[in-house]
């Protein structure tokens, strides 16, 4: 699965290529949620390859983690993501996410632990993960169960803000101290 706002930057073609690697060793779906200028790339390309069977272009959508709780393995291949906060949504379902090793997302995703980060364009690269999560469903499940688990002690509102107000109180402590 792969949820965005089909930007070039999001790379929605490479999720498509990725995806036709896999086909090519097993049989799989994919499911794109999201619209935006790269999407009519995205059909053409999938046309190309023949794989409008196994594609579904979900358009934009509600409750998108109804649709992500389904899905086997999450692809975000960008070539920029600040944060990388569709990879957390997919984690926080318990899916395994392959993203790209860029900005914030290394932060989000333990690689190897709760998914695999790999290069903006090692399509290859990223095929393999996809394919060693896809063969051994007892390997999705364990990485998707972690997903969740560090999602939510990374970066639950109940568990962070407490920090980030800790955090504050301390600074402001020290100003009010410094300035006295």
């Amino acid at each position: 699965m792969h949820l965005s706002n089909f930007r070039p930057v999001k790379r929605v073609t490479d999720v498509v290529e990725i995806f036709a690697l896999v086909r090519e060793k097993m049989p799989a779906r994919l499911v794109l949620i999201g619209d935006g200028p790269d999407r009519g790339a995205a059909e053409y390309l999938t046309r190309k390859k023949h794989l409008q069977k196994d594609v579904f272009f979900l358009g934009k959508q509600d409750r998108v983690y109804e649709k992500l709780a389904a899905a086997d393995l999450f692809l975000l291949p960008s070539q920029l993501e600040s944060f990388g906060l569709a990879a957390l949504e997919a984690m926080a379902c318990e899916v395994p996410v392959i993203a790209t090793n860029v900005g914030g997302v290394p932060e989000v995703i333990e690689h190897g632990a709760d998914g695999y980060l790999v290069e903006p364009g090692d399509v290859p690269e990223a095929a393999r993960y996809a394919l060693e999560i896809l063969s051994r469903a007892d390997r999705g499940r364990e990485m998707g169960q972690r997903a969740r688990v560090n999602a939510r002690k990374k970066f639950c509102a109940n568990d962070v803000i407490p920090l980030y107000e800790a955090f504050y109180r301390r600074i402001l402590e020290s100003a009010s101290a410094a300035g006295a």
